[in-house]
């Protein structure tokens, strides 16, 4: 039963539950304080569904809460499940909350479609117009699946739904309510029993995160469920679990221990050694009369600000007192991003200020970096390198909803000058049922993306990504990409990128081109025949309070044109929930199942698990069927998201970690 008790903004919530051969898992994720998404993916076994015994259903809700509760008022809300998948679920709501003192709460509401197969009238608004009172048919067809039908929402009949809740104490809460679903196609198709539209539930809060539940539907169904919430404001170690850094020495104590201001060399040794021990490289260090600059490459913390606190302390404890400005450029692969100017009498005057970070970050002065700063000898060339385990998803094969891959990874990346890189991704499966898909494409298009199953098929070692890049500043603001080799794990070819991203600017604006050859499924040098070139113009905003946005318009892998809307949410954590869909110019029809491509996707620091401090994460894009119109190629090092991490506003949103 829908509610109006409002979620606070930001939870991720995932409930999984369980009916006789009913399984659902739903993931919600408060968007803003008033909107809510959903996505359903439900598994109906024995439903007779084209050929297969089994339904595997995905659904996406919208939730608007259109108004708090008052004193005298209760909480008002409005909203729509299943409009843009198959329809099973699909229905419409207006929902009502009240709370009657710490115990109970009450909600009452009108439904439409599913929500009105028991106890249906006439639909009031039928007063408005003649059109109201008819609902139109649902889906026919699988290649509408994932289209919008504006057309039935609040049609039809309506009906009532109720319930009330008990707290019965700090952990258990008592739920009935009056349903207005009669579970008609489950009964019809299933064998799904359905006696009374009165259900009953009681809801037990394990833990903070974890809530356990059983219920009964229709007085003849009994069911469990299991919700887990998360709060992306709330990581595993809300501080930070590194070790702090060592406090400011007094000029005086520095005097004394005779540092010459003119050995420049000297200087630039000890700096060294205190940013090594910090996990951060120098690149090149200047000294100017009082005033000192380095070009700083950070690939240990995942918010430029801490890097910044980190090397602006090291730089006052290793440096001679007389030194009182500290010029720090921060670099991505030998190219300059940004350029933070700190006083050291500033640094000294706020280490321990109560409101330190924001007056910190008042006195910074940040500008765009020079377009190139040349690095002290010895510096390039320099090899990196990292192993270690991977895993793969596949999602929502009809055969298996769930397969997975892990294996090991090795990636390497040789620096041969500021900019010039040579980077490779092997990877080696080692267990898994990724590999045991056996379903075709069916797709008219060219299978840019729908044969993913028969890449999933290669072993031994595989050539996930073998690059070389060149990333440059043509000028101020501006930023370009060069790249060539094996792009990703299905193409081979050359790209090349420019970004306009001025250092204050909430707006940044880009252009890409590529021109590809599809691989060969083993993953190894061979290619296939086809060849494409593809890109897209790109616009990039960020709205603020973490909301970015994102609209690329191109030329897409199956050579079709159109567009890409994205918007995700970022916390100042690094934390990333978003969503997306591409309309293009190709039939929905011939697009197959979905209609067009559309997903959500999240990714989780991996200083949000673990505390420390560590670049990367976990990420994964759901998409609810994977088919060739609207596909991208999976470019890894596309600029705008390195170069927004050194920008003002980004520093601004986790100069918080400055101190850290």
């Amino acid at each position: 039963m829908p509610s109006a008790t409002p979620v606070k903004d930001g939870l991720l919530i995932d409930t999984l539950s369980a009916l006789p051969e009913h399984y659902r898992n739903s993931t919600a994720f408060q968007i803003t304080p008033r909107i809510s998404g959903v996505f359903r993916y439900s598994i109906l076994e024995n439903f007779g569904d084209r050929g297969n015994p089994n339904r595997y259903d995905r659904s996406f809700d919208l939730h608007v809460q259109l108004r708090d509760e008052g004193q005298y008022w209760p909480a008002l809300a409005l909203g729509l499940r299943d409009f843009g998948g198959t329809g099973l679920f699909s229905s419409e709501y207006v929902v009502a909350s009240k709370h009657f003192g710490p115990k109970w709460t009450v909600t009452g509401g009108m439904g439409w479609g599913r929500l009105a197969s028991y106890g249906g009238f006439s639909n009031p608004l039928g007063a408005i117009s003649d059109r109201f009172k008819t609902r139109p048919g649902g889906i026919t067809n699988i290649t509408q699946t994932g289209r919008v039908n504006l057309k039935q929402f609040f049609r039809g009949d309506a009906a009532l739904f109720g319930g009330i809740e008990y707290q019965l104490n700090d952990r258990t809460r008592l739920i009935a309510e009056y349903s207005s679903d009669d579970y008609a196609t489950e009964v019809r198709r299933m064998g799904f029993e359905h006696k009374t539209p009165i259900n009953l539930g009681v809801e037990y809060q394990a833990s903070r995160n974890l809530r356990m539940g059983l219920f009964t539907i229709g007085g003849a169904q009994i069911g469990a469920k299991l919700t887990y919430v998360i709060d992306p404001r709330a990581p595993s170690f809300p501080g930070g679990a590194e070790k702090g850094y060592e406090p400011l020495r007094p000029r005086v104590e520095l005097a004394g221990l005779g540092w010459d201001e003119a050995d420049g060399t000297a200087n630039r040794a000890r700096l060294d050694q205190a940013l090594r021990r910090q996990g951060l490289t120098l690149e090149s260090y200047r000294q100017t009369g009082a005033a000192a600059e380095i070009v700083l490459d950070n690939r240990r913390y995942p918010a430029s600000a801490q890097a910044l606190g980190r090397a602006a302390r090291a730089m006052a404890n290793s440096l001679p007192p007389e030194i009182d400005r500290f010029e720090i450029v921060l670099a991505r692969g030998g190219v300059p991003q940004t350029r933070v100017s700190l006083r050291r009498s500033d640094l000294e005057a706020l280490e321990h200020a109560e409101d330190g970070s924001w007056k910190s970050f008042a006195r910074a002065q940040i500008s765009d970096a020079p377009s190139r700063l040349p690095p002290d000898p010895g510096v390039y060339p320099r090899l990196e390198g990292r192993l270690g385990p991977y895993y793969a998803l596949g999602i929502f094969d009809p055969d298996a909803p769930l397969r997975y891959q892990l294996g090991a990874e090795f990636e390497t990346t040789s620096r041969i000058a500021p900019g010039v890189s040579v980077s490779s991704t092997l990877r080696v499966p080692l267990v898994g049922t990724l590999s045991e898909s056996t379903r075709p494409s069916n797709s008219i298009l060219p299978h840019v993306r729908s044969d993913q199953a028969l890449y999933d098929k290669a072993d031994g070692l595989l050539i996930n990504r073998l690059t070389a890049d060149y990333l440059f500043r043509p000028g101020p603001d501006l930023f370009g990409r060069l790249s060539a080799g094996y792009l990703e794990q299905m193409y081979a070819g050359v790209s090349a990128e420019l970004l306009w991203a001025p250092v204050n600017s909430r707006l940044a604006l880009g252009g890409e081109i590529n021109y590809v050859a599809q691989r060969d499924f083993d993953q190894r040098f061979g290619l296939q025949d086809y060849r494409v070139a593809t890109g897209h113009l790109s616009a990039y905003y960020d709205f603020g309070g973490g909301y970015l946005g994102q609209l690329d318009v191109g030329r897409y892998l199956a050579r079709d044109w159109g567009a890409t809307f994205s918007l995700d949410r970022e916390f100042d954590n690094g934390f990333k929930v978003g969503a997306f869909f591409t309309l293009t110019d190709v039939p929905f029809d011939d697009f197959g199942e979905g209609s067009f491509d559309k997903g959500i996707r999240f990714s989780i620091p991996t200083d949000w698990l673990t505390g420390q401090p560590a670049q990367g994460g976990l990420g994964q894009t759901i998409r609810p069927v994977q088919r060739d119109g609207g596909a991208r190629l999976a470019i890894a090092n596309r600029l705008y998201a390195q170069v927004r991490a050194d920008r003002t506003t980004e520093l601004e949103d986790r100069w918080g970690k400055f101190w850290r």
